[in-house]
């Protein structure tokens, strides 16, 4: 699904040089590499100050403890999403509540958001899903009607540029109270293990999360309030500082990949190819196609014959995982989601996909439909 070796030899005598300048100082706990990444990741992203931690999960739980968040407090996120989502929230003592997610953008749908808002809602949590940001104008609106946090899950989509009304352009996670990503090797933007990152433009919200993320400390050894040991280790921080000057090219890449799956499987009425939305760029972290006629499974396998790997997110809905069950929420609840937990594949997008397996990879999907 992704070719990280061939990414990592392109760009191999860089990396190695940025390892070897960490062992060779041996700061492997927050070395210097950590904050000049921080704050060319800032730069990235507009000036939006960003607080390195140690994985995606752990800035969303850091997010919700900076916030305050209180046992019992609703969070409102979208069913169709990876189960680290719900996981914080159940952690921290909060009540998930679910919301169905659009047919054609896999997003939240903003339509069915305000019907779940209670007296005890906290946040919203709007995953932007496979690339492309949520709809995030009329998801702000509601939540500063309702005085709520708005925390975005970025991690599918680092880079992405949404724009609102008035023309105004902000990149996923820097438009709402706190926005967070992972570096999990597979994303657009990974590392080499487990790595993390919370966004918000808040500054002394960004000093409360850097101190979380260090045991609540701003001084060593004088802790100051509840935190967590969640620290991106300075051999990360050196790959992600190299890897960041090439988002832009591996983001053009993965978009003229997306475009040739366009092209090459436009007319196969038992496929329904990703939407684009209108007011987010996709920067195709999935490139997610729905069998709408036929077994998605039996699909999955005869493209696993002839080689060619496919994952499926999310096989099965948050509201019908064991952990995550919650009284008078069965099966039917989320129609179009548990739909989607049927239909849904993911082709093969990388940085590295050349043309002649894109058209290995088109043509044995159209001789399996012409079959």
């Amino acid at each position: 699904m992704v070719d990280l070796q061939t990414q990592y030899l392109r760009i191999k005598p860089e990396i190695d040089e940025a390892i070897q300048h960490v062992l060779n100082t041996t700061a492997f706990i927050q070395g210097k590499d950590v904050s000049v990444f921080a704050d060319a990741l800032s730069t990235f992203l507009g000036g939006t100050p960003v607080v390195p931690c140690a994985n995606g999960t752990d800035a969303l739980q850091i997010a919700l403890m900076a916030l305050n968040a209180k046992p019992g407090d609703e969070v409102i996120l979208p069913v169709h999403t990876y189960v680290a989502t719900a996981e914080v929230l159940a952690l921290l003592g909060l009540k998930p509540v679910f919301v169905e997610v659009d047919d054609n953008t896999f997003n939240v749908d903003v339509k069915a958001l305000e019907a779940k808002v209670t007296a005890k809602t906290f946040a919203i949590v709007p995953v932007h899903l496979y690339g492309q940001c949520a709809d995030m104008e009329p998801i702000l609106a509601l939540a500063a009607k309702h005085k709520l946090h708005v925390i975005e899950d970025a991690a599918q989509a680092l880079g992405a540029v949404y724009t609102f009304a008035d023309g105004t352009k902000r990149k996923a996670g820097t438009m709402g109270t706190i926005g967070t990503t992972s570096f999990f090797p597979t994303k657009n933007l990974g590392c080499f293990g487990d790595g993390g990152a919370i966004f918000t433009n808040d500054k002394a919200l960004a000093e409360k999360i850097k101190m979380i993320a260090s045991h609540g400390q701003k001084v060593k050894y004088h802790h100051e309030i509840v935190g967590v040991n969640s620290r991106l280790d300075t051999l990360q921080a050196a790959i992600l500082n190299v890897k960041l000057k090439y988002l832009p090219e591996y983001e053009a890449s993965r978009k003229d990949v997306a475009k040739y799956y366009d092209e090459h499987l436009a007319g196969i009425s038992q496929l329904k190819l990703p939407a684009r939305t209108q007011n987010s760029t996709h920067v195709f972290h999935q490139y997610t196609v729905q069998v709408v006629k036929g077994d998605r499974d039996h699909f999955k396998h005869y493209l696993e014959e002839k080689g060619i790997p496919t994952m499926i997110y999310y096989p099965v809905p948050l509201h019908l995982q064991n952990a995550y069950r919650q009284p008078g929420i069965g099966e039917g609840a989320f129609p179009i989601t548990e739909r989607l937990s049927r239909t849904v594949i993911s082709l093969p997008i990388h940085t590295e996909l050349p043309t002649e397996q894109l058209a290995y990879i088109t043509s044995t999907i159209k001789a399996y439909f012409a079959a």
